[in-house]
């Protein structure tokens, strides 16, 4: 069965941004760009998930989350998708094989803000999402020094690219990970949340 994805040629390098963007916001943008220019990414998609397995609160209805990423970031490689929707995952891991068995003449490079990595290891299957795709990921307000030293960080040291080689991270097979630092933007769903921007 086919699926509605964004545009990709053959060969391209795809970066993925996932998460329920509740709400989008210029950090995400701002991390977006900078992994257009670090990772030498041909385009990033933001996967807009229907919900967060690690968290037990419930997030905006898709549509609404949807139509606010698409006006945080009007850039013409950057794609909004509900491809986690479409296809019923609930899981990243699951997500990234979906993706790979639909357009496999693409390659795809996982993102995450440095926040994640520290907590990476409680993902479902997350070895099998490093054993998939090349990680970028990309430095966060206070979370430089427990990304390194995270559990992830740790297991897959060998696997890690320099970041002065960063943008080679797309044809690198994996595992293969880089951090790099970034000017950072601090600003959180959950802090556009708590201010009442956003119900």
């Amino acid at each position: 069965m086919r699926y509605e994805l964004p545009y990709a040629r053959a060969g391209q390098v795809i970066g993925l941004l996932g998460g329920s963007f509740d709400p989008a916001h210029e950090g995400h943008a701002h991390i977006t760009r900078e992994a257009l220019k670090r990772f030498g990414l041909d385009q990033v998609w933001w996967l807009v998930s229907p919900g967060n397995p690690l968290k037990a609160r419930g997030p905006a209805d898709l549509q609404r989350r949807m139509e606010m990423a698409r006006r945080m970031i009007d850039h013409p490689r950057v794609k909004i998708s509900d491809f986690e929707a479409q296809i019923g995952t609930r899981f990243t891991a699951q997500t990234i094989a979906a993706l790979q068995r639909q357009r496999p003449d693409v390659k795809f490079v996982w993102l995450m803000g440095a926040d994640n990595l520290v907590q990476f290891d409680q993902w479902q299957d997350w070895q099998d999402i490093v054993a998939r795709v090349p990680i970028g990921v990309l430095a966060r307000p206070r979370r430089r020094i427990s990304a390194r030293s995270s559990k992830a960080a740790r297991m897959f040291r060998a696997a890690r690219l320099p970041a002065r080689a960063s943008h080679l991270l797309g044809h690198c097979p994996a595992p293969c990970w880089c951090f790099v630092n970034v000017p950072m933007v601090a600003v959180s769903s959950t802090m556009i949340r708590e201010r009442g921007d956003w119900e």
